[in-house]
């Protein structure tokens, strides 16, 4: 059985060969990878039999940006944050552009936002055919940058404090810049899908709702604020016979609802150590109506664990799944670079072993 075959049955809540496998690791992890086992990254997908392949969407060919800023004009900086031999570098928002904005005025002069036209989409129809090649199933997702969302480019825009207090106090303001935010992208994804010619499997969004105690903002203004567009964005990816996936860290138990209601198909990114997330209790109470993906702790299990452990929380999550699929195993996020080698191996080699049915 392929890897389309065997997530398709999965994702339809039906048994295949074994349960389907993505892989998330930084690109320091990646390396390390690559420098341990003297192979590129496509022969380590290929030889643990990673279902899930991500294209790279889009090539930018918009005016050049600034150094250190992004297609929203926003600034941003590199910040290297250390472990023992090893590095990651993140890009970090430095300075929000819209911060200083007194009215939904000041907001609709804003000089820079992106326009769908700055992206040339012939790429990506060539894309997903490199994948299909190899009878992999075709993920779009964007870059950590450009990512299809409304409330994290919301908070790089306008400043994470700014826009929370937006929300409650000067929800006009809020209104006009997700507004803004959506038609981009609404846009953007439109031509992007178009240009696939049905051939892009999976879209995954990206936009997190939820701290590992709860939600970032109340379920009502998630509701009133959010919804609307997460509902345009998983209508216009069926209207394209895909299936909607979408990544949130945290605790969004509150707001799982709403999502299934506005179509959502495959739930990403479970953190176990957020307040309601456990995967056995998300399955029995939303497992009829969604899929999931991820589980497996990089906060605890990968970096800290024994091989043992590692070997005991996919034993559980393969427990959980088998009966009636549902379910991609993968990490809770990317592996960081202070997660040893031989845990991931460890980890790829406990997804096959447990499960095959």
């Amino acid at each position: 059985m392929n890897s389309r075959d065997r997530t398709s049955l999965a994702l339809a809540h039906l048994a295949g060969d074994k349960i389907p496998i993505d892989f998330w690791a930084t690109a320091a992890v990646i390396q390390q990878l690559e420098t341990y086992r003297g192979k590129p990254h496509a022969t380590f997908l290929d030889d643990y039999g990673v279902d899930l392949r991500y294209i790279e969407g889009p090539a930018y060919v918009g005016p050049q940006l600034p150094r250190g800023t992004d297609i929203w004009g926003v600034e941003r900086a590199a910040v290297n944050v250390g472990f023992p031999g090893q590095s990651e570098s993140y890009s970090e928002a430095t300075k929000a552009p819209l911060s200083d904005a007194e009215d939904p005025e000041d907001v609709e002069a804003y000089a820079y936002w992106p326009d769908p036209d700055m992206f040339n989409y012939d790429v990506v129809e060539q894309q997903c055919d490199a994948i299909l090649q190899g009878n992999r199933v075709v993920v779009f997702m964007g870059d950590r940058l450009n990512r299809v969302a409304q409330l994290k480019p919301a908070m790089y825009l306008r400043g994470t404090e700014k826009i929370f207090v937006d929300l409650a106090v000067r929800q006009d303001i809020a209104g006009t810049i997700f507004r803004r935010i959506r038609e981009f992208y609404l846009s953007y994804l439109e031509r992007i899908m178009r240009a696939a010619k049905g051939k892009i499997d999976i879209v995954l969004t990206g936009d997190d709702f939820g701290a590992q105690s709860g939600l970032l903002i109340s379920a009502e203004m998630w509701r009133k604020f959010i919804k609307p567009g997460f509902a345009d964005y998983t209508a216009l990816i069926k209207r394209h016979r895909a299936l909607a996936m979408h990544h949130t860290c945290g605790s969004v138990v509150e707001i799982i609802p709403d999502m299934i209601e506005c179509g959502l198909d495959i739930l990403q990114s479970i953190q176990p150590e957020a307040q309601g997330m456990s995967l056995t209790a998300l399955k029995k109470t939303f497992g009829k109506q969604l899929c999931f993906h991820g589980g497996v702790s990089i906060q605890k299990t990968m970096p800290y664990g024994s091989e043992a452990d590692i070997r005991c929380e996919v034993a559980k999550l393969a427990d959980i799944f088998k009966p009636d699929g549902g379910y991609i195993f993968c990490t809770s996020h990317n592996i960081q670079a202070d997660t040893p080698i031989e845990n991931i191996i460890t980890l790829m080699e406990a997804y096959r072993e447990y499960g095959t049915y």
